[in-house]
């Protein structure tokens, strides 16, 4: 993805998902801005382009037979990532199911197995960090976070506490936002 088609993305993805307000993010900290990820996953022109860029990012965190997304709001992501790449994915839940087979991950993932994990958006991390526990305590190997965007409040420093390496397509301040 080229450096013009990556800046019309951008401008295409906060057009169609940042809102300005009061909000409480996962993290509990306040924000004057949200970006709705599901105002861009549920978009089929900007999921499609995200997950081109993502899978551009892809290459550099080869051999990598697995992919990963954290329930629930990295789930069309990562499905877009496995089809644009061609590689399978595992959903991570944030917990346990009540029923059926009582897992935490949800497809076919075996110890040994490199993982890049994909998320949305990233404020400390916690939803991504939380899965990649999961990941390897069922024994794969995970080094690394894609995301579209890093809002650049803690996150890369929290993954990089682990050994993760946090790879954005988009950050806070590429997108132009003032925190």
């Amino acid at each position: 993805m080229g450096e013009t088609t990556l800046t019309e993305l951008g401008d295409r993805l906060l057009a169609a998902s940042y809102l300005e307000g009061d909000f409480v993010l996962r993290s509990g900290a306040r924000s004057s801005f949200y970006l709705d990820k599901y105002l861009f996953e549920t978009r089929p022109d900007l999921l499609r382009d995200i997950a081109a860029g993502l899978a551009a990012k892809l290459a550099a965190y080869e051999p990598c037979e697995l992919l990963a997304g954290p329930e629930l709001g990295a789930v069309a992501l990562v499905a877009a990532l496995s089809l644009a790449a061609l590689k399978p994915f595992v959903i991570v839940r944030k917990a346990e199911k009540e029923y059926g087979t009582r897992r935490l991950l949800e497809g076919r993932a075996e110890a040994g197995q490199r993982v890049v994990v994909v998320e949305d958006v990233v404020t400390s991390g916690g939803a991504a960090l939380q899965a990649v526990g999961v990941l390897r305590e069922a024994g794969l190997e995970v080094g690394a976070v894609l995301c579209v965007v890093d809002r650049e409040q803690g996150g890369r420093e929290a993954f990089a506490a682990e050994g993760v390496t946090l790879d954005p397509l988009f950050t806070a301040t590429s997108l132009g936002i003032k925190r």
